[in-house]
């Protein structure tokens, strides 16, 4: 009796020691979130190979060693790329901030580890559009180490979102000094463009290209936006030119691809357009991919295939900001340019000027809907905050001078509609399409 007694508690003792194990061994799994398959072309390449490998070693080496802070980084800053080369922002973005945050958490006593760990969740906050959030971990970061170049690079994102642009240069500036790089080169020609110096801008892009190495997806990326950069000034044919190079080194990258698109519908080859449009979105979940199909549907009276992709889109939106993704002003200027829905639109450009009421863009999306609300005087003083830092996008000097015309500032506004032209002659927007019918009939008048 005492003998069966004993087995039954030895028994008991040891279902209970092995469910406890098992319990933590699968607290430890699920602690590591897991990489997800990609699908479409992406998933052929050789690169994803590589990227997998890579990735299910450090999964490996934090099953084993649940506080490996270098492969809890490193395992980080490769779901950060994930999102960026899938689009898959909902689970790579929240599954890296995760990582990170156990890292710091954890207190790292090595400074290194702490620096570099905080530059990452400062990058992940820049790219949930938590700017207020990264600037202030971007601070942390600096007072640990002010001669790494990378805290420059986050501090500079940081400040040109929040519209303080003077600071950003300041950190671009210090960036540069310290690692003149594709990075740096690329922050610097946005300040330029944004200040009006469009032929600065290609200059430190061409840098940035040059400084890239062919095959990798930041090359491409900066070689797209090399392209975007002439596709502004109207040069078609060197836009085009990137746009393929990129390709070339960097097999069915998306952005190339609605670059070549943007090209086509500007050469009136709608058609070929669609389907670039279509091969891009189905090779990245990217929001712009689709709006340019809903604009294409529409255009060619494909109503029901253009409502349909327009509330995938909106749907998509929303899903991302429910995962910490702050798209407000994304959805304000879809709900002003695709659904024609001033008020909604108002409402979400409002809740993205109370978090940075400097920004030229979001003062800019502002004086759009005001204009749009034939709310002229609104309009007016958004877009002289827009316009402050000298821009000439085309687009830009386009809106500036229909608010002009609209406040009998005539003069101004034809001129600034007819500078707007002779930068890009290629405009396709709503916007465009008035300023040319304004031109027009004040010609037709004289």
């Amino acid at each position: 009796m005492k003998k069966n007694y004993l087995y039954t508690l030895v028994l008991v003792f040891s279902l209970v020691t092995a469910v406890a194990f098992l319990y933590q061994y699968k607290g430890k799994q699920e602690a590591v979130p897991p990489l997800k398959e990609r699908h479409g072309p992406i998933s052929t390449s050789s690169e994803w190979l590589n990227t997998k490998a890579a990735i299910q070693g450090l999964q490996r080496n934090l099953r084993e060693k649940p506080n490996d802070h270098r492969s809890k980084l490193f395992l980080a800053l490769a779901y950060m790329q994930e999102a960026r080369i899938t689009g898959d922002h909902p689970y790579y973005y929240p599954a890296a901030l995760k990582l990170i945050d156990e890292v710091l958490e954890d207190n790292p006593e090595e400074p290194v580890m702490e620096y570099e760990a905080t530059v990452a969740k400062a990058s992940i906050q820049l790219s949930l559009h938590q700017f207020d959030k990264a600037l202030e971990t971007g601070k942390a970061a600096l007072a640990i180490n002010n001669r790494g170049a990378a805290v420059y690079g986050v501090l500079c994102d940081a400040y040109v979102e929040l519209g303080q642009y003077e600071d950003a240069i300041a950190m671009a500036d210090q960036m540069t000094a310290l690692r003149p790089d594709l990075k740096s080169y690329s922050r610097v020609s946005y300040l330029r463009e944004i200040h009006g110096d469009l032929p600065g801008a290609i200059e430190a892009m061409e840098a940035a290209v040059r400084a890239g190495f062919p095959g990798l997806e930041q090359t491409a990326w900066s070689q797209v936006t090399l392209g975007h950069l002439y596709e502004k000034t109207g040069d078609l044919t060197k836009a085009e030119f990137q746009y393929q190079k990129a390709l070339s080194q960097y097999n069915q990258y998306a952005f190339a691809l609605s670059g070549l698109g943007r090209i086509a519908l500007k050469k009136g080859q709608r058609k070929a357009a669609q389907e670039l449009f279509v091969q891009a979105a189905n090779t990245l979940p990217e929001f712009t991919f689709q709006e340019e199909l809903v604009r294409i549907y529409v255009k060619q009276g494909q109503n029901a295939k253009a409502a349909e992709t327009l509330e995938e889109l909106i749907a998509g939106m929303e899903e991302d900001q429910e995962a910490g993704h702050i798209v407000d002003l994304e959805l304000a200027n879809i709900h002003l340019e695709l659904k024609k829905d001033y008020a909604t639109a108002l409402e979400y450009a409002l809740k993205e000027y109370e978090r940075r009421p400097d920004n030229i863009d979001v003062n800019k999306t502002l004086a759009n809907i005001y204009y749009h609300q034939q709310n002229y005087a609104k309009a007016s003083a958004h877009i002289q905050k827009a316009t402050r830092t000298n821009s000439q996008d085309a687009e830009l000097l386009c809106l500036n001078g229909l608010i002009a015309y609209k406040t009998n500032k005539l003069a101004d506004g034809q001129h600034l509609i007819r500078k707007s032209f002779t930068i890009n002659p290629y405009q396709l927007t709503p916007l465009s399409v008035e300023g040319k019918s304004l031109l027009s009939s004040s010609l037709s008048k004289i």
